[in-house]
């Protein structure tokens, strides 16, 4: 289970001040006591997504339809060092994900280890 703390949750309210989407995304996760999943999904709802699959298979499902915009080198760092800003606009832009949901898959890939997550796409050396 991918969660955040109160204490993460206020640094990141701290550093995303200026994104009112995740401003709503980190008040749902704060509501559902920093569990990333139960998060998505409510947000997904709201957004008029149907999930169907468990919550943790489909917040994971969608970090990895959003995968090749994540991976890209340019903001690679940026997530291993959990700085969001950057990456908002850029996966917004792309559609790939709606943008209440961005931070939560944000935050899944950081938990999960921006570089394990992007290694499918790296190239083989």
């Amino acid at each position: 289970m991918a969660t955040l703390t109160p204490e993460e949750i206020a640094q990141f309210r701290t550093q995303l001040a200026d994104y009112p989407d995740a401003l709503v995304a980190l008040d749902e996760i704060e509501q559902c006591e920093g569990d990333l999943e139960d998060a998505a999904i409510a947000l997904a709802i709201r957004v008029g997504q149907q999930p169907d699959i468990a919550n943790a298979e489909w917040l994971d499902s969608l970090a990895k339809k959003c995968r090749a915009a994540i991976c890209q080198p340019e903001f690679r760092n940026d997530l291993v060092n959990k700085t969001f800003a950057p990456m908002i606009g850029h996966l917004t832009a792309t559609k790939l994900c709606p943008a209440l949901l961005v931070i939560p898959v944000l935050m899944y890939v950081a938990q999960q280890g921006v570089n394990n997550f992007c290694e499918p796409l790296d190239p083989m050396l």
